[in-house]
């Protein structure tokens, strides 16, 4: 275990300052080197085997984290820089953010009815305290030959689980309160849940409002151009558009919706 240890962080460390912490000779390691090189190669191209299949199946979308983390749940014996030395070596790489200007599309003029920001940036799910206690929303586009198709996620803060969603040509009010029903008949919250949006007309509208005095819930809205007050939604959809969104090329809504 300790050569094998070595072995996995030679390329990182020098190798006599590891058989002196590891209190073994460095002729034993590369004796044991030579002797298991045959093994070792066979082992590695069964692991890049793995590795392969499993970016395959995620479509190139994930890097070594998710690929360890996915063959470590398959029961692959495998460390994460094992991983990363082989996806390096064969050029396998996960989808990276990149910074893209979002279209902004305005539908309906805001009533002006902007809330106070409760949430103040506390996306732990610790402060949220609990399930069903603080929810964020956002809005974003999906582009197809069709036109545009407009997504609205509702995220529990404490679980990071959306609990509602919309989709539809029109990015008006009426979308985000289909959201927000699917979220309410699924969760069942009791009064006083905090929802956090931004101060998009969607959300300053009466009309949603309204509905939110309705089911005893309590608005919250970012300061006004400062997308990190709703980091996590911002982040889950960075990660959609990253993963699943960017270098699609859907012709219909009824196609990118499924």
């Amino acid at each position: 275990m300790r050569y094998a240890c070595i072995e996995e962080h030679r390329a990182s460390y020098d190798v006599a300052m590891m058989c002196r912490v590891l209190e073994v000779a460095r002729s034993g390691y590369y004796k044991w080197r030579a002797c298991s090189g045959r093994e070792r190669r066979v082992s590695e191209m069964r692991l890049l085997l793995e590795i392969r299949a499993a970016h395959l199946q995620s479509r190139g979308r994930y890097g070594a984290p998710r690929i360890w983390r996915e063959l470590r749940e398959r029961g692959v014996a495998c460390s994460r820089g094992q991983v990363e030395r082989l996806m390096r070596q064969d050029r396998l790489r996960g989808k990276s953010n990149r910074p893209q200007r979002r279209r902004k599309v305005v539908e309906e003029q805001a009533v002006g009815l902007v809330a106070e920001n409760l949430l103040a940036r506390r996306f732990s799910p610790e402060e949220a305290g609990g399930l069903n206690r603080v929810w964020v929303s956002d809005i974003t586009y999906i582009p197809t030959r069709q036109g545009w198709l407009y997504l609205v996620l509702i995220l529990d803060l404490a679980s990071r689980r959306v609990v509602g969603w919309a989709m539809g040509a029109a990015q008006n009010t009426a979308l985000v309160l289909d959201a927000l029903e699917m979220a309410v008949q699924s969760r069942r919250p009791a009064p006083g849940l905090i929802l956090h949006s931004d101060q998009g007309c969607q959300y300053t509208s009466r009309a949603y409002q309204d509905r939110l005095a309705k089911h005893g819930m309590r608005c919250s809205m970012s300061r006004r151009g400062t997308c990190l007050d709703n980091a996590v939604a911002e982040s889950a959809f960075a990660t959609l558009e990253c993963e699943l969104i960017e270098g699609a090329d859907w012709h219909t809504h009824a196609e990118a919706r499924q």
